[in-house]
């Protein structure tokens, strides 16, 4: 959905990042999903959970970032409630979205999220949602 620094571009920080969140399967059994639709092979998205430690406390955190052509299908609450029931029981699931992403915000509160409060993240204002 929202990234302000643009989408990654350059392959050695994107094979950072796919090893990292490979490394999560291996280590924690939890990670991020590949989405893509059933009759096409071409990823529109990816998202999940991924244990991360927010404003102090270990939690699952909720991420979906998609294709600006993806967007508005309704694809990323899907994922979100996919990973809410997949999250459920194993932790406190949180999403945390930069004050200014009214569509990330929307999405969270369609999934059944609710703000619970605006935390510094990342250096800027960031809002906290709780699963329940």
């Amino acid at each position: 959905m929202y990234h302000p620094g643009g989408p990654v571009t350059d392959l050695e920080s994107s094979r950072a990042m796919l090893d990292l969140w490979l490394a999560d399967w291996d280590e924690r059994g939890i990670g991020y999903w590949a989405v893509r639709l059933k009759e096409h092979d071409q990823v529109i998205g990816f998202g999940g959970l991924r244990r991360a430690l927010v404003d102090g406390d270990e939690v699952l955190n909720l991420y979906y970032r998609f294709r600006p052509s993806a967007w508005g299908h309704g694809y990323a609450v899907e994922l979100a409630g996919a990973a809410l029931r997949v999250g459920k029981g194993l932790g406190p699931v949180v999403a945390v979205i930069r004050d200014v992403n009214a569509p990330s915000h929307r999405v969270a509160e369609r999934a059944g999220m609710r703000k619970v409060r605006t935390i510094p993240y990342g250096g800027v204002p960031s809002d906290l949602y709780v699963a329940g």
